[in-house]
């Protein structure tokens, strides 16, 4: 016997009368709102054992990997403000903040 309705839709008792508009969720780096593609970040690696994911834009996650090896990241943990502390990441989120939520463009290569 098949089901009436899918067990995966919310009941219709439990559906609201008015659209909400859809919450708008910042970028954990830079704090803008995110667009369209959203990368699910590990701030501690998962090498390090982080399981925890925060929401970034792209070009963000790129900048950090950039930034910053697997260990430091790791002492940053979920520290924005010790990573903003970097004058390079610093210096990104201030230019990348006039820009709309799904900008895009090539970052810098790891400096080693």
């Amino acid at each position: 016997m098949g089901r009436k309705h899918s067990k995966y839709d919310p009941p219709a008792d439990l559906e609201p009368d008015e659209e909400a508009p859809p919450a708008v969720t910042p970028c954990w780096l830079c704090g803008r709102p995110l667009g369209k593609t959203i990368v699910w970040h590990h701030p501690v690696p998962k090498s390090r054992g982080g399981r925890d994911v925060v929401p970034m834009h792209p070009i963000c996650q790129q900048t950090l990997m950039a930034n910053f090896t697997n260990s430091e990241l790791q002492r940053h943990a979920t520290d924005v403000d010790a990573l903003l502390a970097n004058p390079n990441v610093r210096k990104f989120v201030d230019w990348v903040a006039k820009k709309e939520p799904d900008f895009t463009a090539t970052t810098a290569k790891k400096q080693r």
